[in-house]
Formats: structure tokens, C-alpha cells, sequence
């Protein structure tokens, strides 16, 4: 399965976003979440000295269960000022990844809080970057990965004012995808993540369902918000198991109001394309989309065939293209992480009218993030990689 690769240069603000109907109809999209055997991971560990230290403090911090947030056990740790921490201080294959216990805790800047990382997903930019293939725009190695996160606050900063310390988060911790990403993401014991990225974790989901969200929902958002799609539009998605065509199925049905939605997968993820809201799911190793009589306003593209989406568009439709080469009509963008959005999308979040698919491969543990990343580039899973428990 192929799926998102973040490579150019628009933007969005928190001004122009649409404001979401606030009565849509309900379905029950499936929720996937399976455990994976535990197999330790022995990456040697290389000492790093990051350009920061952390003030001991107290931290409220909540143990993981299979049950909701709201139900979990409260356990208080001292923030140390040393962490565990997946760093690479070369780009290329899985290999470069090093598991440090010498990281220094992030200070907090004054508009950041500090996150106790409990759960962060994977993506393809988290391949992309650490290969090498954004030089150009990336912080300065050695680089700690990661753009999800979900966790427990444990420090504010002094104009902070929307969180406190105990709050259950989740976000992406880097405003731009490939403009400078934070140089120390979020897979981490601890992340300093802005106060505007973020928002409060939905009470029914886990920290692991909860991860599996932010930048894969953002983009899902963004992509429909810039074509102007609105009610009683169709569109068909390409590639309706990822982590974004996932989530594309679910907001344009539930939250944007379309008329009709199709989606694209292989056999064995036909019946996850129905369950998400799909009104024709399409196997593709069997027919072509573009040969279909049937023409869509709206042709989202998260797997990068945008010379056979144009096909597929009706006249005066749009083509949003995520990877891959862009034919015309199609465009390209690059998410613009804003909390705000996440804030938005709550309430359909806990009512369960739009749900995060988490791949039954994982979640995987904190020692499998080799393993982790290795299964995410075979570019075969369905919805997101998620790593979990972070100790």
C-alpha cells in the first residue's frame, strides 16, 4: 500500500477553515485494534547530547489500558532530566536508528508544553525524512523522529493557557511537514510541542487510537476543505485502507455531507471500505476506476496515480494528489498542523461518527520501532502504525 508523501509548499491558516455542519447522519466505522507479539529489539545504543537540559519537576502520567482514558489508573513520576529516545544522526535505512537512554528532557519554550509521550504513529514523511529525501529543508541531525503524538502534559509554559499540567493531548508536534521539522519529535519518552498544535485527547479513545490521528486526519481535512467540497458532492478515494483515504471516507461522508462516496482497495479491504461509509467500494486489482461510467466532483488521491484520477473527475471537478507526479487538474499540498482543527473534529471523534484505524499488526512496542518502520515502507498497511506503550 502506497500513501502519502508530503512534497510541496502551500499552506492553510486557522481563518479559512469551513465551519463543519453540526447535524450529519451516523454510521459505525470499524475500528481496528489488535495486539502484536513482543520481540526485543537490540539496537545498540549510541550516547547523544542534545542542545537542551530539563528542571526537575513532578508528573502526573497515566498508565495505558485497552479501556478508554477515562478509566485508566493514575500513577506520579518525577520528570528526570535524562530520557529514551529513537535517534539517527545519518540519513538512510532502518539500520541508522539508535535507541539512546542520554537524551536530555526538552525545556519548554514559553508558548510549548511538555508532553509524557504514551503512544506516536508512524508516517510516510517519517520514512521520507529520515532517508534523506528532504535535505534540504530538515533540521540539523542527530534527529529524534516522529510527527504524532498522544500523551499526558507534565509542564506549561509561561503564556500557556489552554492546557495544564495532568491534561490528556494529542497533535502533531510539527506545524509544517517539511519546513524545519522539530529537530526532537515525538518518538520519545518526552516532546515540547506548542500549545496550538495541539488539542484534548477525545475522551473515548485511547492513547493509541489517539495517536493514530493528527496528521493523517488533518491532511484527510485540508485536502476536502481545498477542493470546497460541501454537501451533496461525490468522490472517489483512492486508496480507502490508508491512514489518509481512511479517514477522507469517513469526514466527507460524516462530517463534509456527501452525496456519494467511493473508494478504492485491495480484495481483502473491501468490507473495512463499506464499514467506513463507502457507498461503492472498488477492488482494483480487478477493474479500473477511471473505466467506470460514473464521474465524481472530487477525486482524492493518496496513492499517487493522478494521470488516471483526471479520468475519473467530472468537468470542473478537482484532483487532490498526495504523492506522486501531478497531472492538471490535479494539485498537491503540504498540511499545515493547526489544533484547531483537531478541536473541530472532536465531537464527531467521541460520538464515534468518524473512528482512527489502527493496522492489526500493531500496536508495536517502543523496542519494535525498527521493526515498525520496516513494515510501514512494505507500504502494506491498513490505516496507521501506531507504537505503543512509549515507558
Amino acid at each position: 500500500m502506497q500513501n502519502m508523501s508530503l512534497c510541496a509548499s502551500l499552506s492553510t491558516t486557522t481563518s479559512n477553515l469551513t465551519s463543519l455542519p453540526s447535524s450529519l447522519p451516523s454510521t459505525s466505522p470499524l475500528s481496528l485494534r489488535f495486539s502484536f507479539p513482543f520481540r526485543e529489539n537490540r539496537s545498540s545504543v549510541t550516547p547523544l547530547k542534545a542542545p537542551f537540559s530539563a528542571r526537575p519537576a513532578r508528573v502526573l502520567v497515566k498508565a495505558q489500558a485497552t479501556a478508554p482514558a477515562s478509566s485508566e489508573a493514575v500513577k506520579l513520576t518525577p520528570v528526570p532530566s535524562q530520557m529514551k529516545a529513537w535517534v539517527y544522526g545519518e540519513y538512510g535505512g532502518v539500520d541508522v536508528l539508535k535507541l539512546d537512554s542520554n537524551v536530555a528532557v526538552p525545556d519548554v519554550k514559553e508558548d510549548q508544553v511538555l508532553v509524557k509521550v504514551v503512544a506516536a504513529a508512524l508516517n510516510p514523511v517519517d520514512a521520507k525524512r529520515r532517508q534523506g529525501k528532504f535535505k534540504a529543508t530538515d533540521s540539523p541531525l542527530p534527529t529524534v523522529p516522529g510527527y504524532d503524538v498522544a500523551g499526558v502534559v507534565v509542564k506549561v509554559g509561561s503564556k500557556v493557557k489552554d492546557f495544564k499540567v495532568g491534561d490528556e493531548v494529542y497533535g502533531d508536534v510539527n506545524e509544517k511537514a517539511l519546513d524545519g521539522p522539530k529537530q526532537f519529535g515525538s518518538l520519545a519518552e518526552y516532546t515540547a510541542v506548542e500549545e496550538k498544535l495541539l488539542a484534548p485527547k477525545p475522551k473515548n479513545l485511547d492513547f493509541a487510537q489517539a495517536a493514530a490521528l493528527p496528521l493523517a486526519i488533518e491532511t484527510a481535512y485540508e485536502g476536502l476543505e481545498r477542493t470546497g467540497f460541501s454537501p451533496g458532492k461525490s468522490i472517489l478515494i483512492l486508496n480507502g485502507s490508508g491512514g489518509v483515504g481512511s479517514l477522507v471516507i469517513q469526514l466527507a461522508k460524516q462530517v463534509f455531507g456527501a452525496s456519494r462516496v467511493a473508494a478504492t482497495s485491495s480484495t481483502r479491504n473491501l468490507d473495512l471500505l463499506k464499514s467506513l461509509g463507502a457507498d461503492l467500494a472498488i477492488d482494483y486489482t480487478k477493474e479500473n476506476f477511471e473505466d467506470l461510467s460514473e464521474k465524481f466532483d472530487v477525486v482524492y488521491d493518496a496513492i499517487g496515480q493522478c494521470d488516471r484520477a483526471v479520468k475519473a473527475v467530472k468537468e470542473g471537478g478537482s484532483v487532490v494528489a498526495l504523492t506522486g507526479a501531478v497531472t492538471p487538474p490535479g494539485f498537491r499540498f503540504v498540511v499545515t498542523s493547526n489544533g484547531a482543527v483537531l478541536r473541530k473534529l472532536n465531537p464527531y471523534l467521541e460520538s464515534g461518527k468518524v473512528k482512527p484505524i489502527v493496522d492489526p499488526k500493531g500496536p508495536f512496542s517502543f523496542a519494535q520501532l525498527a521493526e515498525a518502520f520496516s513494515y510501514l515502507e512494505t507500504n502494506r498497511a491498513t490505516g496507521k502504525v501506531v507504537i505503543h506503550p512509549i515507558p
